[in-house]
């Protein structure tokens, strides 16, 4: 295992740190904002304009990555903001406080994850990046698994004491910022003359991209447009009785399915294809969602969880890894960037249009239609997008 260098592992490392931080709080921030007078529509609204916000960021701070050749200082930015926005959720809960904390959030994402995908991309070849990006969502879904379980632990003897779980979060997010001070920069090409560029120069990209990025990227937002907040899926599950005890040991069941089959679904994927792998995990998507439609027990939902774990394995990483096999090694933080912007704002549209659909219609319209839209993009890949091939090419793909 020596392409696990040393950056891979510190970045890694950062992730799972970070996520045991803001997994002690997503099983219960909807349980959380509910309590403190939070409509499902206004919830949707609340998760939808944190991640357009994040994915403007990324889309931007991907770009400026690549023209500055720097990487490590939008990491270091990135990750502070995000362990400051913790135990901002815990001063007030007024509600223009909690929309403000959580975009601080999802701009610490915005600014770290295309500096921080770009070096994972520097550290594999082609012929690895299935296995490196699956090593590092695995240890970054390991901190979904130990998150909510010490949130388990912490409501098991303060249940309902919301607001000092937010402070004991922001612990695991400064040891996060102290890791980052281990990273160093390798020598990158830049992509322009000053460090000036635009808010938005990153969509200039899409009409320079190769082709096959194109293809690739419409299929996915299209996806993003039905896939909203894991939310909805919690409250689903509690709509139909399930206690928080319950509702937050499924969705620990999930990332742990998610952490272990990470990695060695990303391995699988350098030997027999990304393509297959990814589809297989959108099938699963379709196939859960269709699901969780239905009433069932705890059995129900574990049982579709674990398949929904499958399907964040074989899709999360394998997506990056994918976009980074197509395009040039100089675009990388870019390309991955305005990807994630584009999705983003889809996601703000998902959670909304999911949050108005299950208001106006109920829970089942709302899945149902999701499962079916997934559906949908599984055959128009199938169709339109050819297998990524194990290169990584510097000249422009059209």
């Amino acid at each position: 295992m020596k392409y696990l260098t040393r950056t891979i592992w510190i970045l890694s490392i950062i992730s799972l740190l970070t996520d045991i931080a803001s997994e002690m709080l997503y099983p219960v921030m909807p349980i959380y904002l509910k309590s403190i007078g939070f409509s499902i529509w206004l919830i949707g609204i609340l998760e939808g304009v944190a991640e357009a916000t994040a994915g403007l960021s990324k889309g931007y701070f991907g770009k400026l990555s690549d023209h500055v050749g720097r990487r490590a200082p939008f990491v270091r930015l990135g990750y502070t903001l995000s362990a400051l926005s913790k135990p901002m959720m815990a001063l007030t809960v007024y509600p223009l406080w909690i929309f403000l904390a959580r975009t601080v959030d999802r701009a610490g994402k915005g600014i770290r994850t295309g500096a921080r995908d770009a070096m994972l991309s520097d550290e594999a070849t082609p012929a690895t990046k299935g296995r490196v990006f699956g090593f590092h969502r695995s240890m970054d879904t390991l901190g979904a698994v130990i998150g909510p379980a010490l949130a388990l632990l912490y409501l098991y003897f303060y249940p309902a004491n919301y607001r000092i779980l937010f402070l004991l979060a922001f612990f695991p997010g400064v040891l996060a910022i102290a890791c980052t001070l281990l990273l160093k920069d390798k020598e990158q090409p830049k992509t322009g003359n000053s460090t000036r560029t635009s808010f938005f120069s990153f969509l200039r990209y899409w009409n320079t991209s190769p082709v096959i990025y194109r293809r690739l990227v419409a299929g996915l937002l299209v996806f993003t447009l039905c896939n909203s907040s894991d939310v909805f899926l919690l409250l689903k599950m509690k709509q139909e009785g399930l206690s928080d005890t319950a509702t937050i040991g499924v969705y620990i069941f999930y990332n742990m399915i998610y952490a272990i089959a990470s990695f060695p679904l990303g391995v699988l994927a350098d030997q027999i294809g990304l393509k297959k792998i990814f589809v297989a995990g959108l099938l699963l998507f379709a196939i859960v969602y269709a699901g969780i439609a239905a009433a069932g027990g705890w059995y129900w939902y574990g049982l579709l969880f674990f398949l929904y774990g499958l399907y964040a394995a074989a899709t999360e990483g394998i997506s990056k890894a994918w976009i980074s096999n197509i395009t040039s090694k100089k675009d990388t933080a870019t390309a991955i960037g305005t990807y994630t912007a584009f999705q983003s704002v889809c996601t703000m549209l998902a959670s909304s249009l999911t949050g108005l659909l299950w208001f106006k219609f109920g829970a089942g319209s709302a899945l149902l239609t999701t499962a079916a839209i997934a559906f949908m993009v599984v055959i128009y890949i199938l169709i339109t997008v050819p297998a990524p091939k194990n290169f990584n090419t510097d000249k422009a793909l059209r």
